[in-house]
C-alpha cells in the first residue's frame, strides 16, 4: 500500500447531483435510510432498526460536542452589514471550554464576510436579551491569510461567551445546503445528546439517533460512551492540492476523560464502532497519543498532539491498542489529569492501519473530501460500490441525508484476537 501522501484526491470523486443533497432533515430523526455494509455485502434498513445489525456486546462511541451559534451579524459605522463566523478560540486559551466561559471579552479566530469593506474601527451588534440591551463590539487584532483574530467584547458581565452566542448568533449550516438557517435547524442540526459547546458543524451521523434507538441497545448488551471533538470549519475545506502531501489537515480540539479510555480498554476484544467520522478520528488519535507517552513519559501536554502524518511516519505499529491506551492512562494519572484536552490533526486515508475502531456509522460525504478518504480507508475501493448503491437506491446525501453502517474486518491490525 502506498503512502497516503501520494494519493490524488481526484481518485475519490463521484458525480453528486444537486437534487440528491438533502436540504432539510426528515420529520423523524430515525426514519432515515441506513445502508449496511457487512463482509462486502450491502443491504438497507432504517436507522430505527440499527441495533438489529450491530454486533452483540459491542461498544458505540459518540461525539457529544454541541454546535454553537457561530454566525454573528454586525453593523459598520456607515450602516452596512458585516458577517462574522467564529471559528475557534485564539491560542491564548488552552481549550474551548475555558474560552467559552470568558466574560465581557474574548479573542477568537474568525472569518469575516465583506472584510474589505471593514476599513477601521469597531463594528457593533445590538441585542435585546429579556428587555436588557446588549452591545457586542468587534475589533480587528490580527489579520492572517485565512482568518482574523478579533477581540469581541460585550457590556453584560453576567453572561459568558457561550451564552452570548446562544443569544446573538445563528447556527452555521454547511455551505453546500445553499440556504439560510431556519428556526427548526436550532434543534435538528444538533444531536439529542449534545453537551459541550464548541463545534461549528454537527457530528452528522449522530443526528439520526433517538431515545428509541438508545433504548434498544441493552437487549444486545451494547454499551455506549462519549468523546468530544469540536468540529471546525476545516471539515468543509476542499482539497485543492494535486496530492494529499500538499493538503494541510485542519486541527481540532478533542476532550476524552480517563474513564472513557478505560471503557475502551475493557472492550478491545469486542467490536468498537464509531458513530461518525469525528468519533473515529478522536478514538484512533488516542492510540497515537498513547504511543507518544510511551516514547517519552515526561512529554508535556503542549507537545502531546497528533500531527497529520504521525500514524504513517512512526514505526510503532507492533504496540497493541491496550499497551498504548494504558500508557496514556498512566501518563494522565502521573500528571493528575482526569480529562485529556488536546488537538488532533490526524488524516485517515487508504494506507491507514486501524488500531481501535472496527466499524463506523456515517453519512454520505462530499466528493473529493477527506471524509470520503476516511471511508475508503475502511473499505478500500468498495467505497465506489457503496456510493453507487446509495445513488441507485435514492439515498439522500450529506449532512441532513441518510447514512451507512460499515462493518469490515479486512483492514484491522490492532485487534489480533478478532482480526488476524
Amino acid at each position: 500500500m502506498r503512502h497516503p501522501s501520494t494519493l490524488s484526491i481526484h481518485e475519490f470523486s463521484y458525480e453528486l447531483p444537486e437534487n440528491r443533497i438533502a436540504k432539510y432533515p426528515l420529520a423523524e430523526r430515525d426514519s432515515s435510510k441506513l445502508l449496511v455494509y457487512k463482509s462486502g455485502q450491502i443491504s438497507e434498513l432504517i436507522y430505527r432498526n440499527l441495533s438489529e445489525q450491530l454486533p452483540a456486546d459491542s461498544l458505540l462511541i459518540f461525539n457529544n460536542t454541541k454546535v454553537v451559534e457561530a454566525r454573528l451579524m454586525f453593523k459598520k459605522p456607515s450602516g452596512g452589514l458585516i458577517e462574522v463566523f467564529c471559528l475557534e478560540p485564539d491560542s491564548r486559551y488552552s481549550d474551548i471550554t475555558i474560552a467559552m466561559q470568558q466574560k465581557e471579552k474574548v479573542y477568537w479566530k474568525c472569518l469575516v464576510g465583506g472584510a474589505k469593506k471593514w476599513k477601521e474601527g469597531a463594528i457593533t451588534c445590538s441585542i435585546d436579551y429579556n428587555n436588557i440591551p446588549i452591545l457586542l463590539e468587534a475589533n480587528k487584532i490580527e489579520q492572517h491569510n485565512d482568518y482574523f483574530i478579533l477581540e469581541l467584547s460585550w457590556n453584560l458581565p453576567t453572561i459568558n461567551f457561550a451564552e452570548l452566542l446562544h443569544i446573538a448568533g445563528s447556527i452555521p449550516l454547511p455551505p453546500y445546503l445553499n440556504r439560510h438557517t431556519e428556526d427548526a435547524d436550532k434543534e435538528r442540526y444538533q444531536t439529542i445528546y449534545a453537551k459541550h459547546d464548541g463545534s461549528v458543524a454537527a457530528p452528522t451521523a449522530g443526528l439520526h439517533f433517538t431515545n428509541q434507538i438508545f433504548e434498544s441497545f441493552p437487549k444486545k448488551n451494547i454499551a455506549t460512551t462519549n468523546v468530544t471533538l469540536h468540529v471546525g470549519a476545516g471539515t468543509f475545506k476542499p482539497v485543492k492540492a494535486a496530492t494529499m502531501n500538499d493538503h494541510e489537515m485542519h486541527a481540532e480540539f478533542i476532550e476524552v476523560d480517563i474513564e472513557t479510555i478505560q471503557c475502551i480498554i475493557n472492550k478491545l476484544d469486542n467490536d468498537i464502532i464509531a458513530i461518525g467520522t469525528t468519533s473515529l478520528r478522536t478514538t484512533e488519535s488516542l492510540y497515537w497519543l498513547g504511543i507518544k507517552t510511551l516514547q517519552n513519559p515526561r512529554i508535556e501536554l503542549d507537545d502531546l498532539t497528533v500531527q497529520q502524518w504521525d500514524p504513517y511516519e512512526q514505526s510503532f505499529h507492533s504496540i497493541s491498542a491496550k499497551e498504548a491506551l494504558t500508557g496514556l492512562q498512566s501518563w494522565m494519572q502521573q500528571n493528575n489529569f482526569s480529562k485529556l484536552v488536546t488537538k488532533t490533526q490526524i488524516i485517515i486515508a487508504p494506507g491507514y492501519s486501524f488500531k481501535i475502531i472496527n466499524g463506523l456509522v456515517t453519512n454520505f460525504h462530499q466528493p473529493q473530501s477527506t471524509l470520503l478518504l476516511l471511508v475508503a480507508a475502511l473499505v478500500s475501493d468498495d467505497w465506489k460500490r457503496i456510493y453507487q448503491y446509495a445513488m441507485d437506491h435514492a439515498f439522500r446525501f450529506l449532512s441532513y441525508g441518510d447514512g451507512s453502517l460499515i462493518l469490515n474486518n479486512r483492514n484491522f491490525e490492532g485487534k489480533s484476537s478478532t482480526f488476524s
